[in-house]
């Protein structure tokens, strides 16, 4: 498979369009495991982060599915007709709302389920999404990659495969900023992404400390403090 090419503006669109061509042609059989995801990150020459989300998309089209374990395997070669959770209109304020309504019920329960069952190793990864947000952030590139990767981090440190599955179906929605940017700059304010990040420092620290109460409080804060910035939107006429 070639390093991709562009059918539409996202990297995380060019991957999963080029892996959906070569499972509709024909050359990714039904049956047929895919590329694991260090060797897809190497072929397309981006992120974990990105292929993740590309295959998640694949999974919502009805094409592949991951086995425990086992890897990811093509599970039909054409796509299903089946609502998606990435169908969902991401440049309207009040579909971004009901995202963020739907993650907060999700979220909580994964923080507090990571401060119980969180492996050292996943702990590890959790702060190191922490670090590459503040990197991010503090070099003036978009922060929208390492926010995900974040949120996935601690999904995965529930040891439920649901969790990041769910997350995974929402792709780039789960950062609504984005969506209502049009995925073109980091349009959000320093002081909101300071916040953001500070969030987020709260939320790891109280799954490393192994409190799930304050684990999913923290959240809930993260998450709150997000929706009432779209209502505010909302308000202002902005949906």
């Amino acid at each position: 498979m070639a390093k991709a090419t562009a059918k539409s503006g996202t990297l995380v669109a060019r991957v999963c369009d080029e892996i959906r061509d070569a499972i509709t042609s024909g050359r990714h059989a039904v049956g047929d495991k895919l590329p694991s995801e260090a060797k897809l990150t190497e072929m397309f020459a981006v992120s974990r982060t990105v292929v993740r989300e590309a295959v998640a998309s694949l999974r919502a089209d009805g094409l592949v599915e991951a086995r425990q374990g086992a890897g990811v395997f093509v599970i039909a070669n054409q796509m299903s007709s089946g609502p998606s959770l990435q169908q969902i209109d991401a440049r309207r304020v009040s579909s971004m709302i009901e995202i963020l309504e739907l993650r907060t019920a999700v979220e909580l329960e994964s923080a507090a389920l990571a401060a119980s069952r969180r492996s050292p190793a996943q702990e590890e990864a959790i702060y190191e999404r922490l670090d590459d947000f503040t990197r991010a952030f503090e070099s003036g590139r978009s922060t929208t990659e390492a926010d995900f990767a974040f949120h996935l981090a601690i999904a995965d440190a529930t040891n439920n495969p649901r969790f990041p599955e769910i997350l995974e179906m929402f792709g780039h929605s789960v950062i609504p900023r984005t969506s209502l940017q049009g995925g073109a700059t980091e349009d959000a304010s320093t002081q909101y992404l300071q916040l953001i990040q500070n969030e987020h420092k709260t939320i790891a620290d109280a799954i490393s400390r192994g409190d799930a109460q304050a684990a999913r409080e923290a959240m809930r804060t993260h998450l709150r403090g997000s929706q009432e910035r779209y209502r505010r939107l909302l308000r202002d006429g902005q949906a």
